[in-house]
């Protein structure tokens, strides 16, 4: 395993960038061990990896700390002899989130079923359902505000607490909706749909009409809708009819 030793610069002194990679690579090498055998102690990740104590705690810190890794006391069966309870280091899900999942590759093979079983349709009403259980529960607190701009930086909050990591912008005689993250992207890829339906549903929510201009789906840097300053677009009238008995 990688020691933690402290790399230096060709002029004799510390070169923090070769600091940070390796630590970097021994953190990872702590975060593996204990997705592997953990719950574990610090004493023998320790042993395990052939690291000081002081460095172990040093990485462990830092997973805490970044919410990547927790603690917790061992049972007493486990406990020997007397003193303080063992503490085992356990990963959180944003700890295990580091190796990788295999979340896309399973949404992507479960819409394709839907759609080879259920067609186009089938497939609309999912995106459909997604996005109401996304934006259903900030409706509120959206409408609440009469003015397109406030609705529309109610909405980019309501996203980033949703993980979009959402922002606005005034550009020209609108607002700009960015959506600098995009957790489903690679299905949307595929499946465009969920753009289209997401598109609908901020319209309505906005109660103005939006143009979709970027897409994460698409390789864009961000996924960008314009939301006109215009105000909410009036509904259309019902067509009366003439004495001559054509629609006016």
């Amino acid at each position: 395993m990688t020691p933690d030793v402290e790399a230096t610069g060709t002029a004799g002194g510390p070169d923090t960038g070769a600091i940070a990679q390796v630590d970097g690579r021994t953190r990872h090498s702590v975060a593996r061990l204990i997705l592997q055998d953990g719950p574990v102690t610090a004493a023998t990740i320790a042993e395990a990896l052939g690291l000081s104590p002081a460095a172990v705690r040093r990485h462990l810190d830092a997973l805490l700390v970044d919410g990547e890794a927790c603690v917790r006391d061992a049972s007493r069966r486990l406990q020997r002899g007397r003193g303080r309870p063992a503490k085992l280091w356990v990963l959180t899900e944003l700890g295990r989130a580091r190796f990788g999942h295999a979340y896309d590759d399973l949404a992507i093979s479960a819409i394709r079923f839907l759609a080879e079983s259920g067609g186009e349709d089938a497939v609309r009403a999912f995106a459909e359902r997604r996005v109401a259980s996304l934006v259903g529960p900030h409706k509120a607190a959206v409408e609440s505000h009469a003015d397109p701009a406030e609705r529309a930086k109610a909405l980019a909050a309501a996203l980033t607490r949703e993980g979009y990591a959402a922002s606005t912008r005034q550009v020209g005689a609108g607002e700009q909706l960015c959506q600098h993250h995009c957790p489903v992207a690679h299905v949307a890829a595929e499946f465009p749909q969920l753009c289209e339906v997401e598109t609908a549903a901020f319209a309505d929510l906005l109660g103005t009409h939006v143009q979709r201009l970027a897409t994460i789906a698409r390789g864009d840097a961000a996924c960008t809708t314009h939301i006109p300053h215009g105000g909410p677009v009036p509904a259309p009238r019902e067509a009366t009819t003439t004495t001559e008995g054509t629609p006016s």
